[in-house]
Parts: structure tokens; C-alpha cells; sequence
């Protein structure tokens, strides 16, 4: 028994662990429990195991890094270098070396990233996160992903009109300044702010290149900005192996249109000849210019035209969308005054489009309008050269010089670019192109002050108008002298059976006198053309923005003498916050001439509703007008005020005495009935038949009951 414990013992001492072996065991006995201990709280993330890259992924990584990084040397002593995104590897031979630079600027290095373990477990996983990512990147991406990441920097390109900006981050224009023209936001009339139509956080474009298994999307990407010359730029990607894909900007000089062409280089390398199409997306946050949100709104949408066909547009108010399947010239994002319009030398595919309404509840949304975007695709070929063929249009909506560029851009098909200009149905919008715009521009080319221009074609369009109205208003006057006998008529038949010998006898009195009942609607049924056509034009007369006269600063917005900040419900969406000016004297004016008009109808004393009505139509234009554009009230106040004298004016050169003379030689001359007049005899014949025949059964009945 000694013995045996002697041997157990003297084994035990000679294999007892060294102080090395033990801290070792320590060591790890620690990790396993620290690594139980989290398994325990449910971290079982790369954090609390090491992760490691596997072999597959490492032979992945060396093939990328020898297809797309760039070689230094031959034979056996090549070396192949690659960087992308923070991640640095080098290949020579069968060995991989480089450096991570991690997100927040912790450096490690490549050799940590493969090791199997490590002591800092956290570190180590977000190393191999980072070479996953580069691998997944040149995946996805192909030779793309070389252009994933860079610095962000502007070409700039301008002009007398235009300033425009090219971002090298999706080769696409991130900023557009008008020039000749300021922002008017919040009644600003006085800012010196030139109107911006977007920059890179509200607008962006790109396009989208397809393979069998991948897309490439142009936005993702850096592109290289070469500058061609003072007014051409073109941002391009080298892709390697004599690949290019680029897209070439050209802003010609004193113009506001932007031609754009994608250009490039052996792509059928890159993207299979049998790809047929090339995707492009658009979206925009438009934003406001004008001094109410309210009404630069309702003028605010998304326009298309057909190819060879007409022009369309979602719906103003609110939101909309279209899924289209024909083919389409162009597309433009439209503001009340300003548009963004591109036009395809080509086609588009059909699409869809979408506009949205962005809520004013958010303080941060107040300057903007709608979300406006397009998504279509167009016929590509990878070994052509300039597959598609662009013009942007950023400019101002103004008639003339919208219509010029059918010859600039498109000669052989007429692109309507005006119909963004909503100047009414067929029979106004002919009214005016064909005579307000002309005469318009033709006045403002010698005379400075809009105001007087407005006043100007106020009385053009009465003298225009004098030849029709003047029988109506000879009626009017005569009308007003036969109101003592049209009492009289009626408080000799006042009772409902004797209504139609009470009409005859009516009928029988204008004629003699020569008069019309109706003659009052007739002036306005005749002008109604072209008020319909005045009431289009002021609203989309960029012409107007910013002009002053009297005490208007800007005719083309309301001339608001009080505003308040609450918003009344139902009143502020109609009526404003405000008061116009302009919009006050017109309804007066109008009331004014309602009172004249009800004098000459002598009938209407016996319908007071209808005078009521009469009274409160004016009060319903205040509501409606106080919104619009002080230029459209000016010229409704101008022309009532030019009626109500020629009103006067007639009643002066109408003689009663010379009138009741006529009536009667009228009344000796024999009485040819006209058609209605026999007919309105045979009625009230019948009527009077019914009557007696009513009466004759009353009385049998009344006698059969005695």
C-alpha cells in the first residue's frame, strides 16, 4: 500500500502542468465562461462568437480582387491591388494583405479579418463584416462597385438664364437657379432670391442598366467629371477593359434648356447585346415660389404628351397616379409659373407616375407643393454609342418662348409644350393665343407698366364688343321707361287664372316699344368668351409676377391690404387669410351694377327671391376671387365700371317721349302675330276652356247636393 502511494505520488509531481500551461488554462476557462455567460443572456450575435471567413469566400475574394483591381508587374511577381469602401487588399501570388479602416476610423488590417479567432471578438467580426461587404458589393455590382464609393463634388454650368449644377455622385443635375427671376414665398415681393427649382435633397434622376441577374443603378455610383469645355460636361464611369458609361451635359448659351445624351463605350462587354431596354426614374419634391400655397397648388401637376399624339395631365387637386402603356415625348413636373420638362429626342415606354399632395401639418413642409415622380424605361442597345438623346427644359411657363422650342428641340414633331399653360377649354384657349397673348406681348413691348396694358385691352375687348351690344343696351333703356306699364299689367291681372292674358299683353307692349325682357343676360352671354378666357389667362400670366401698379406689388397674386394667421375651416380654403383690395372694389362695382340691371327688369319686383339671388352673386365672386391674381380682379373691376357708363350712357340717348311716339304708330299698324304669339293665344284659349269646364261640374255638383 506504501509503496503504490509512493508511485501515485511521484507520477502526480512529474506531470504537474508549468506556470505557462496554467495561466493558459485560465485563459481559457475565462473565455468559455464568458462566452456561456452570454450565450446565457441570449447574445448569441457575431459579437459574442467569432466569426471567421470561410475558404470559399476567400478564394471569392482573391478572384475579385485579380478581376477588378488593378496590376502592378507580371508574370509571377504581379501584384493585384483593390480598394472599396474603407477596405484595402493586396493579392501577389497566393497571398492577401491590406488594411480596414472601419466606420468611426478604427484601423485593423486584413491578416486580424482571417484569422480564425481573436482576443477581441467584437473588433474581429466587424473586420469580416467589413470584407463581406466588399465581396457582396463586387457581386452585385460588378465593375460598378468600384464607383460605390468616393467624394462628392459640383461642375457647373451657366448661362444669361440658367445656373446648373452637376453632382459626380449619379453623374445627374443636383441644383437649378433661374436667373432672371425671384422668390416670391410668404408675400416676399421684394426678395432678391433667385427661384430655385430643385436641389439634391428635392430632385433626383438616374438610370438603370439590366443584366440577366443584376441592375446597376446610375445614383448608386461616382462618376468622373470631365469638363469638355465651357458649356459641355460629361460625367463618366470607367468601368475597365475599354468599358464606358457616361452622361453628357450641354448647356447652350442664352437658352433654358439642358441637352443631356448618354454616351459609352464597348458596354456590350458589360451589359448582353440582347438587353433591350434602359430604365429611368425621376422624382421630385417640388417646391413653392409664390406668395399663396393655396392657389400656386392648384396650378401645380405632372404633365405627358403622347408621341405623336396630344397632351395629358394628373389631376391638379390632391393626388393621382397613371400607369400608361403608349409611348411618350415627354414628361414635365409643372409649377404655377415654372416647369421642369424632359423631353426624349426618342420615346418613353409608358410608365407610371404618381402625384401626392404633401400635407401642411409639418411645419418643415410648408414650402413645398407635391411629390411628383415617373418611372418608364426606353429602347437601348449596349453597342450603341448614344443610346438616348435628352432635353431639359427648366424654365418659366411663358407662351412664347415654350412654343419656340418645337424648332430648337423637336422640328419634326410639334411637342405642345404651351398646353402646360392652362389657358381653358378649345374656344378659350383659342381666344386667347389667337388674340389676348398677342396683343398682350404686342403691348408690352413699348409700354412698361402692366397695369396700364390690362386697362389698354379692357377697352379693346369693349370696343370689340360694341357692335353686339349696343341693340342690348337700347333694349335696357327702354326697358327701364316701360317699368310704370309693366305695374300697371300686373295690378291689373293679378290673379293666376289671367297669367297668360297678363303675358300677351306684355308681349304685345315690347314689341311696340321695341324691347327685349332678356336684354340684360345678352351683354354678358356675349362677353362670357371672353371673360372665361380672361379668367385662364391672368393665373398663368407669368408676365404679371412681380409687376407693380398702384399700391399691387405683384398683379399676378392677391393684393392683400389685411391678413391674419388663423385659419378659419371651410372660409380659409376658399377665401384666404386675407383680404384683396382689388377684389373688394370689383364686388362693389358689381353690386352697383346688379342694383342697374334689376332697375331695368321691371318684372323682377315681383320675384324677390330672384332679386335676392341677384344681390348675392356678387358676394359669392368675393369669396372666389379673393385668391386669384390682382391683375384678374383689376380687369373685371375695369371692364363693370365701363359697362355701368355705357349702361348711363344709353339711357340718356334713349328718348322716352321719342319712344312712346313709336309705341304709338306700332299700335295703328296692323298686328302681324308671329308664330309664338298664335301659339301663346291657342294656350291661353284651352287654359280658358279647362277653367269654365272646371267651374260648369262645381256648379252641377253644387246643385245635386240641394
Amino acid at each position: 500500500m506504501l509503496l503504490m502511494g509512493a508511485v501515485i505520488f511521484g507520477f502526480m509531481w512529474l506531470n504537474q502542468p508549468s506556470a505557462a500551461e496554467l495561466e493558459q488554462r485560465r485563459a481559457a476557462m475565462e473565455q468559455a465562461q464568458e462566452e456561456a455567460a452570454m450565450r446565457q443572456a441570449g447574445s448569441n450575435t457575431a459579437f459574442g462568437v467569432t466569426d471567421t471567413i470561410t475558404a470559399a469566400e476567400v478564394a471569392t475574394l482573391k478572384s475579385t480582387v485579380m478581376q477588378f483591381g488593378q496590376v502592378e508587374g507580371e508574370g509571377a511577381e504581379a501584384a493585384y491591388s483593390l480598394e472599396n469602401g474603407g477596405v484595402s487588399i493586396t493579392l501577389k501570388g497566393d497571398e492577401l494583405s491590406g488594411s480596414i479602416v472601419l466606420d468611426g476610423g478604427s484601423m485593423g488590417n486584413l491578416a486580424e479579418a482571417l484569422a480564425p479567432r481573436s482576443a477581441n471578438v467584437a473588433f474581429h467580426n466587424r473586420l469580416v463584416a467589413k470584407v463581406r461587404e466588399l465581396i457582396d458589393n463586387y457581386t452585385q455590382n460588378g465593375s460598378f462597385a468600384n464607383f460605390l464609393n468616393g467624394r462628392d463634388s459640383t461642375l457647373v454650368l451657366e448661362n444669361e438664364k440658367l445656373r446648373v449644377e452637376v453632382s459626380s455622385l449619379g453623374g445627374q443635375i443636383s441644383s437649378v437657379t433661374l436667373k432672371g427671376y425671384n422668390d416670391h414665398k410668404n408675400f416676399n415681393v421684394d426678395s432678391v432670391n433667385p427661384v430655385k427649382l430643385f436641389d439634391a435633397t428635392t430632385n433626383s434622376y438616374s438610370f438603370i442598366l439590366n443584366t440577366h441577374s443584376q441592375r446597376f443603378d446610375t445614383k448608386d455610383f461616382y462618376f468622373t467629371p470631365v469638363q469638355l469645355n465651357d458649356s459641355t460636361v460629361l460625367m463618366q464611369l470607367d468601368l475597365g477593359g475599354g468599358s464606358k458609361f457616361g452622361i453628357r451635359y450641354t448647356l447652350p448659351a442664352g437658352r433654358y434648356d439642358v441637352a443631356m445624351d448618354v454616351v459609352q463605350e464597348q458596354m456590350d462587354k458589360v451589359i448582353p447585346t440582347n438587353i433591350p431596354n434602359l430604365d429611368f426614374t425621376w422624382k421630385q419634391k417640388m417646391s413653392r415660389h409664390e406668395s399663396g400655397r393655396m392657389f400656386e397648388e392648384r396650378n401645380s401637376a405632372l404633365y405627358y404628351k403622347y408621341s405623336g399624339g396630344s397632351v395629358d395631365n394628373l389631376s391638379e387637386a390632391g393626388s393621382d397616379d397613371a400607369q400608361l402603356q403608349d409611348k411618350l415625348k415627354w414628361v414635365g413636373f409643372k409649377n404655377q409659373f415654372f416647369s421642369s420638362i424632359l423631353i426624349n429626342k426618342a420615346y418613353f415606354n409608358g410608365g407610371n407616375f404618381e402625384s401626392h399632395a404633401i400635407p401642411t401639418e409639418n411645419f418643415d413642409n410648408r414650402n413645398y407643393l407635391k411629390n411628383m415622380s415617373m418611372e418608364s424605361s426606353l429602347d437601348y442597345s449596349s453597342t450603341n454609342p448614344m443610346p438616348a438623346q435628352f432635353n431639359f427644359y427648366f424654365g418659366p411657363n411663358l407662351y412664347p418662348l415654350l412654343s419656340s422650342y418645337d424648332e430648337l428641340v423637336s422640328p419634326d414633331e410639334d411637342l405642345q409644350l404651351t398646353k402646360v399653360i392652362p389657358l381653358g377649354w378649345t374656344l378659350f384657349r383659342w381666344i386667347n393665343t389667337g388674340f389676348i397673348i398677342p396683343v398682350f406681348n404686342f403691348l408690352g413691348s413699348f409700354i412698361p407698366s402692366y397695369g396700364v396694358i390690362i386697362l389698354i385691352m379692357t377697352i379693346l375687348i369693349k370696343l370689340i364688343l360694341w357692335p353686339l351690344a349696343h341693340k342690348s343696351y337700347k333694349s335696357q333703356a327702354r326697358m327701364r321707361f316701360l317699368a310704370p306699364d309693366i305695374k300697371a299689367l300686373n295690378d291689373k291681372y293679378p290673379d293666376k287664372e289671367q297669367a297668360l292674358t297678363k303675358q300677351q299683353k306684355m308681349m304685345e307692349l315690347y314689341r311696340q316699344a321695341g324691347a327685349n325682357p332678356m336684354s340684360g343676360c345678352l351683354p354678358m352671354l356675349l362677353q362670357l368668351p371672353i371673360l372665361v378666357a380672361m379668367f385662364t389667362f391672368f393665373p398663368s400670366c407669368i408676365e404679371l409676377r412681380g409687376q407693380s401698379f398702384l399700391w399691387v406689388k405683384d398683379l399676378s397674386a392677391p393684393d392683400a391690404i389685411v391678413s391674419w394667421d388663423a385659419q378659419i375651416p371651410f372660409i380659409t380654403n376658399y377665401f384666404g387669410n386675407h383680404i384683396s383690395l382689388f377684389c373688394l372694389l370689383m364686388t362693389v362695382v358689381n353690386v352697383i351694377y346688379t342694383r342697374i340691371n334689376m332697375q331695368n327688369q321691371a318684372g323682377s319686383q315681383s320675384m324677390p327671391g330672384m332679386k335676392m339671388m341677384a344681390y348675392l352673386m356678387p358676394l359669392m365672386f368675393l369669396v372666389f376671387f379673393n385668391n386669384y391674381a390682382a391683375g384678374l380682379s383689376y380687369y373685371y373691376f375695369v371692364s363693370l365700371l365701363i359697362t355701368i357708363l355705357q349702361t348711363y350712357g344709353y339711357r340718356h340717348f334713349v328718348s322716352e317721349a321719342k319712344m312712346r311716339a313709336m309705341m304709338a304708330d306700332n299700335a295703328k299698324k296692323p298686328k302681324k302675330k308671329s308664330g309664338f304669339m298664335a301659339r301663346l293665344e291657342e294656350a291661353q284659349r284651352q287654359q280658358q276652356a279647362m277653367l269654365a269646364e272646371q267651374q260648369r261640374r262645381k256648379n252641377n255638383n253644387s246643385k245635386g247636393r240641394h
